[in-house]
């Protein structure tokens, strides 16, 4: 392993990708966060579901279930949609939290409909290029085999060890390019979206510098939003709760998200700091959970080395 290292953030890409692309959206007015899902993609339809608003699919409370198993119900990236848009809603919206990588491939079509293009382009145009992350993208080419590192032995439909293919099944169902799951990164370039987003937040981009989002947009995707009540969730993003992947040492103010592959990341703008941890946990299968333990020690640990000593 070097800092070049590649690897799969699992769901990292919904905080990375996906709720970037929002925020991207709702700064500019072309997305609204209470407007209606069905607005934006009519095809997400059945009972209740004229009631799911894009801040519902946001705060994981939209009523949908967690997944479906597109890999062996599907064939297709279409039919695979379709299921999705059709599932039944399992609560009514708002009123319970359940993650769901569902309400991501949901939200994924909105963007796409809004932007007009898939959203792996929308990104490479609005982001990543911009912000100069080099390594960072979905479905990875040839030549990038060699610095990717290895996920599981996948053993569920495609019975080969995975190299730079997405482990998430789902993900895989949709051609490598989705919502939940899909994006591949590197550190360096992790870095550079961090500190991007913690001066974005702070108003410390200076004109024309790219992308460019408004500090109060960005404060509000990062506020709690309490949907359901009780609820740690911000828009996308978490926000720190006990017990936490955040640790015990980051303000309330610090907000991240975790990744199945092993990755994490978290920022804290009173302490201006991010903390990025990619591992490949699944390596050579998901049944090592001890990354569970590792993720808080760590950040507790970087923050106890950068805390001024005491005098």
């Amino acid at each position: 392993m070097t800092p070049a290292t590649i690897y799969d953030l699992a769901s990292l890409t919904k905080v990375i990708g996906l709720t970037t692309a929002c925020m991207i959206l709702v700064h500019e007015g072309r997305l609204g966060l209470d407007t209606a899902v069905q607005r934006y993609l009519p095809e997400f339809r059945g009972p209740n579901k004229e009631r799911v608003t894009i801040r519902h699919l946001l705060t994981h409370s939209a009523g949908l279930a967690a997944d479906l198993p597109l890999y062996d119900s599907t064939r297709t990236r279409a039919a695979a949609l379709a299921f999705v848009d059709t599932a039944p809603l399992l609560w009514e919206p708002g009123v319970h939290f359940t993650y769901s990588d569902l309400s991501a491939i949901v939200l994924m079509q909105v963007v796409e409909r809004v932007t007009g293009e898939p959203l792996d382009r929308f990104l490479a145009e609005r982001v990543v290029d911009p912000l100069g992350m080099t390594s960072t993208r979905f479905v990875p080419p040839p030549s990038w085999r060699s610095r990717i590192a290895p996920t599981e032995v996948d053993t569920m439909f495609r019975h080969r060890l995975l190299i730079g293919e997405v482990h998430d099944e789902s993900a895989a169902r949709l051609g490598g390019v989705s919502g939940n799951a899909g994006l591949f990164s590197s550190a360096p370039d992790l870095a550079v979206f961090a500190t991007w987003l913690l001066d974005a937040r702070a108003g410390r981009l200076t004109p024309g510098r790219r992308p460019g989002v408004s500090s109060s947009t960005i404060a509000e995707f990062l506020r709690r939003q309490d949907i359901p009540p009780g609820s740690s969730r911000a828009l996308g993003w978490d926000t720190p709760s006990q017990p936490s992947s955040a640790g015990t040492r980051l303000s309330e103010h610090a907000f991240g998200h975790t990744g199945y592959t092993g990755t994490s990341i978290w920022m804290d703008p009173e302490k201006d700091l991010f903390i990025i941890l990619l591992t490949n946990r699944v390596n050579p299968t998901r049944a090592n959970t001890k990354i569970l333990q590792v993720r808080p020690r760590v950040a507790d640990l970087v923050v106890n080395a950068l805390r001024e000593p005491d005098r």
